[in-house]
């Protein structure tokens, strides 16, 4: 049966588990609730939390001044409006301040398909990488989004989380989802090319190798979940035994993951490196599904790019 489990749901059941035992834990919407999967939440444990609002910089900034009385707050907004409209609360009262608040951007990427450039957030992971002290992460699946949650709770560093709108199809199972935080995760060892792949992307990367193996290409599939801090060393072994690294991300081609792993497969060891992402202009309009697939980035564009770039790495 196909998950019908989206990410953000998972979140949801993580933080009313701990919630239970740990009345420190709160969640903020603005006015985002519903889309969010938090209204089980806000039901069950009204006193742990509060709706700011479409009101986004004080979300940020009541989160923080939670956390600087010992909360530990999880922020849920549209990632398009969280990164963007409370870019300086994130820089200064999160991460400059070191404070314990984790901001949950959802509905990621392009998840709102028909809505366009206005509710897309192709930027963020490049913006919140950027703000020193701040931690990105793209869950893949809604079993790894469970691990991470469950690992933030114990942390008392800000993070920002990106998950989509909708569910994804596993590539983990409850019994086994390898998790280690900061660490990517190695799905598939190859010697021909590394696929690095973040986010809803990682099951579609993964396909694709299944389609390269058919046709005698072995792929490396790294599930980079943890775009900040990179796991730099996971990068460096993957590009060394591969002929050439794709990156693969739901995101602007610039300042993402593919730009991050290119730095550090240039300083350490050269390869040919492609990044498959957005394009620099606003998407075309239509599902997630539609708009993966107009760019070639479903399992069998992902596949398709390997070849391509093989290619251009044998010359």
């Amino acid at each position: 049966m196909p998950n019908k489990i989206a990410n953000k749901q998972a979140i949801c059941d993580v933080l009313m588990e701990a919630a239970t035992t740990d009345k420190d834990v709160c969640v903020l919407c603005s006015d985002s609730r519903g889309s969010a999967s938090l209204t089980p939440f806000f039901d069950k444990y009204p006193e742990q939390a509060i709706e700011v609002g479409i009101a986004e910089q004080d979300l940020v900034g009541i989160a923080a001044g939670l956390a600087s009385c010992g909360k530990k707050p999880f922020a849920a907004s549209p990632a398009s409006f969280l990164t963007t409209r409370s870019y300086e609360q994130a820089k200064v009262d999160c991460a400059y301040s070191d404070t314990n608040v984790k901001l949950i951007g959802i509905s990621g990427g392009i998840s709102y398909g028909a809505l366009g450039m206005s509710h897309h957030s192709a930027q963020d992971i490049a913006a919140m990488s950027a703000i020193p002290n701040m931690r990105v992460y793209l869950p893949s699946d809604r079993f790894q989004t469970a691990k991470l949650i469950r690992a933030l709770l114990k942390d008392e560093k800000p993070a920002y989380v990106r998950v989509g709108r909708n569910a994804v199809e596993d590539i983990y199972t409850e019994d086994s989802c390898p998790f280690e935080m900061d660490k990517a995760t190695w799905l598939k060892e190859g010697t021909d090319i590394a696929i690095v792949a973040t986010g809803e992307l990682v099951r579609p990367a993964l396909d694709a190798a299944a389609l390269l193996e058919a046709k005698g290409i072995s792929a490396t599939v790294l599930d980079m979940y943890c775009v900040k801090p990179l796991d730099e060393e996971a990068v460096v072994k993957a590009a060394t035994n591969a002929k050439a690294v794709l990156t693969v991300e739901e995101h602007s081609p610039y300042g993402g993951l593919g730009a991050r792993v290119a730095q550090t497969v240039a300083s350490s060891c050269p390869r040919l490196v492609e990044n498959l992402s957005l394009p620099d202009a606003p998407v075309v309009t239509g599902t997630s599904k539609e708009v993966f697939s107009y760019y070639g980035l479903d399992a069998e564009g992902i596949a398709a790019s390997a070849e391509k770039l093989l290619g251009k790495a044998a010359k």
